[in-house]
C-alpha cells in the first residue's frame, strides 16, 4: 500500500464515521444544535460537502458535480455551510456528500500526490494533491470526533471503542468526577 492509498483509506474511514453518526436519527436530531456555537451533525456533513468540492474539485480545475447555493451566494462565509435550512432535507445533504466524495475519489485516483493545485481563497494558494489530501483528512477526522460526541449526547450511542469496552460507565464517570471535584473551590 502506498502513502496515497493509506491516506485515501483513512479519509474514507472518517467519511464513514460521519455517515454512521447520523444513521437512524430523526431529522430533528440530525439538525439540532448540540453546543452553544450550534454544532450539529447534518451541518458538519453539509460543511464537508464544500470541503470535498473545493479541495478536490475546484483546486484542480475539476468542476464538482453540484453547484452549492451557499457558495454561489457567498453565505458560506457567514456559516451557512454549518447547518441545514428547513428546505434542505437530510437526503439532499447526504446525496450531495455522496456525490462530492465520489468526485473527490476520482480526483485522488487520477492524480499523483505532487500534482499542483490552487486554493484561490488561501493567502498562498499554490499547493499539491498530497497536501490537500492530508488537509481534508484532518478536517474530516476532526469533525468525525465532534460527530461522535454529538451522537453520544443525543442518544448515548458511542463509537466502536467505547461500545465494545465492557466498561461500567457509571463507575468510570464517578471516578472522573471525584478527581475533578478535588479541584473545586
Amino acid at each position: 500500500m502506498t502513502i496515497k492509498d493509506d491516506l485515501h483509506a483513512k479519509l474514507k474511514a472518517s467519511r464513514a464515521v460521519m455517515l454512521a453518526r447520523v444513521e437512524g436519527l430523526s431529522e430533528y436530531d440530525m439538525r439540532r444544535p448540540m453546543t452553544p456555537t450550534g454544532t450539529n451533525l447534518l451541518g458538519m456533513i453539509k460543511h464537508l460537502v464544500g470541503v470535498e468540492q473545493v479541495y478536490f474539485g475546484d483546486s484542480f480545475d475539476r468542476p464538482p458535480p453540484d453547484t452549492l447555493p451557499w457558495n454561489e451566494d457567498g453565505s458560506v462565509w457567514e456559516g451557512a455551510d454549518m447547518w441545514a435550512t428547513a428546505d434542505e432535507s437530510s437526503d439532499y445533504i447526504l446525496d450531495l456528500y455522496a456525490r462530492a466524495c465520489s468526485h473527490s475519489d476520482a480526483t485522488i485516483d487520477a492524480l499523483d500526490l505532487d500534482t499542483p493545485g490552487r486554493v484561490p481563497h488561501w493567502p498562498s494558494p499554490d499547493t499539491t494533491l498530497g497536501y490537500l489530501l492530508v488537509w481534508v483528512l484532518e478536517d474530516t477526522a476532526h469533525h468525525a470526533g465532534h460527530a461522535d460526541i454529538c451522537r453520544e449526547l443525543i442518544d448515548g450511542s458511542t463509537g466502536s471503542d467505547t461500545a465494545t469496552s465492557n466498561t461500567d460507565w457509571s463507575t468510570y464517570l464517578d471516578r472522573i468526577q471525584a478527581a475533578a471535584d478535588s479541584f473545586r473551590s
